[in-house]
């Protein structure tokens, strides 16, 4: 495995302690040796090295809510609420796929997020198909929890995407065996979609089966303000409550979104320790609202930030959600109640904890994996670049990022990305998003 210095650049280690300093990050073995001027004296030549001057050095950005499988779909279904928007677009679109779309739909949208600094993702696929998902993310570099939908219920859930409770779980089990820890970067989640397309069956089952296996649970929950009221309807409790009864708690689950948690539901989730994703793009476009971030963390929850899919934000930019989470907290509780050091924490070691994963990743700190993001500072939109972190936070964007690594293996240098060919990736996008719109009907 290469040996690299990362050279001549402004570490932000994203710590606990916001610790930043000029020089060198020492990587060997995929793991990080050495940090600060010296650290070269940790690697045994021969090594290569990359130039940051002029940039930030930070852990490779973790997004804890994405679909992979929804890449293709972007800007196919706009301007609905989230209950139609999966009725009349989401679900068909997610019917019509096969392996070819499938493995083009998670390229595009690997190819995204690692040229946009990102290393870590929490992704859920749909009901079928998801080894085309996982052999492309095991391809691309990127560490990768994930696993297929689990959907065995539900009004306007289509023939293509409805399971039978045995099957969904059947299913899950098999990803698991076959994919759980493979290149040491891939971990399987189970993945109930939302309570309205899951029978109590299948959610019970999965509470049982993934403490079982050391798995996550990722599940959307308290979304918008429709899909409360539906779950309240059929159970006479909010989401929240109904997961909880059924065993849907813990540090190894992940809510999605979280957007209409009252006090008492943010209470349960400290002391239950389930983690929350905000997704604040994915949140203001599908009109869901604005997630009670400062309010949770005030309480001790864990929280991360994801991009959610490309059909409700059209981007898996990191920068773009490190922004707005910034200033929809603003107009949530008050300007500055998320500065530009608690969002970078979001992004990467409150994030990385959030999924489990903080002694491996999301700081950069001797001993943890070799994800990392050099990110220049020198455009005219990020000048002067006083505060550095401000300027990631709020002015940089994605194609700021030059070089991009995880586990010590090279994924985006130059700002070109090594394990893809991008103007392909994107071509057979278009192709297969247009066999796959008409095929659903919505082209």
């Amino acid at each position: 495995m290469t040996r690299w210095l990362v050279r001549g650049g402004l570490v932000a280690t994203c710590d606990d302690e916001h610790t930043t300093f000029e020089g060198d990050v020492a990587v060997d073995g995929g793991a990080i040796v050495a940090l600060g001027p010296g650290a070269a004296a940790a690697l045994a030549p021969p090594y290569r090295a990359l130039d940051a001057r002029g940039c930030a050095v930070l852990p490779g950005f973790v997004q804890g809510h994405i679909h992979l499988v929804q890449t293709l779909f972007r800007g196919m279904a706009e301007g609905v609420p989230l209950l139609e928007w999966l009725r009349r677009y989401i679900w068909p679109l997610e019917a019509a796929h096969d392996e070819a779309s499938l493995t083009a739909s998670a390229e595009l949208g690997l190819c995204e997020l690692a040229r946009a600094g990102t290393t870590t993702i929490l992704d859920m696929g749909t009901t079928r198909g998801h080894d085309a998902v996982f052999a492309a993310c095991l391809r691309s570099g990127l560490r990768v929890i994930g696993g297929k939908a689990m959907m065995d219920a539900g009004r306007g859930v289509p023939k293509g995407l409805r399971e039978t409770t045995a099957a969904s779980l059947r299913e899950s089990e098999r990803l698991a065996d076959a994919w759980h820890g493979r290149g040491g970067r891939i971990g399987y989640a189970y993945c109930p979609r939302f309570i309205l397309s899951c029978s109590e069956r299948l959610l019970r089952a999965v509470a049982e089966a993934a403490p079982a296996r050391g798995a996550h649970v990722h599940t959307h929950a308290s979304e918008h303000a429709s899909e409360r009221a539906a779950v309240r309807a059929i159970y006479g409790a909010s989401d929240v409550e109904v997961l909880a009864r059924f065993g849907l708690r813990g540090p190894h689950v992940v809510f999605a979104h979280g957007v209409q948690l009252t006090p008492g539901e943010m209470a349960r989730l400290a002391r239950a320790g389930t983690r929350v994703v905000h997704c604040p793009n994915s949140n203001l476009k599908l009109g869901s609202g604005i997630g009670p971030v400062r309010e949770l963390l005030s309480r001790g929850v864990r929280v991360g930030l994801g991009a959610d899919g490309a059909p409700c934000n059209n981007n898996l930019d990191a920068f773009h959600e490190m922004r707005s989470a910034g200033l929809v907290a603003g107009a949530r509780s008050g300007p500055g109640s998320l500065d530009a050091r608690a969002v970078l924490h979001l992004a990467t070691l409150g994030g990385a904890r959030a999924l489990g994963l903080g002694d491996r990743v999301g700081s950069l700190e001797v001993g943890k994996r070799a994800d990392l993001a050099v990110v220049s500072l020198a455009d005219v939109h990020a000048a002067p670049a006083l505060d550095p972190l401000v300027a990631v936070v709020f002015a940089c964007q994605s194609r700021d990022v030059r070089h991009v690594m995880a586990d010590g293996r090279l994924l985006v240098r130059d700002g070109e990305p090594l394990g893809f060919d991008a103007p392909r990736v994107a071509a057979r996008a278009r192709e297969e998003a247009r066999r796959i719109g008409l095929a659903a009907g919505v082209l």
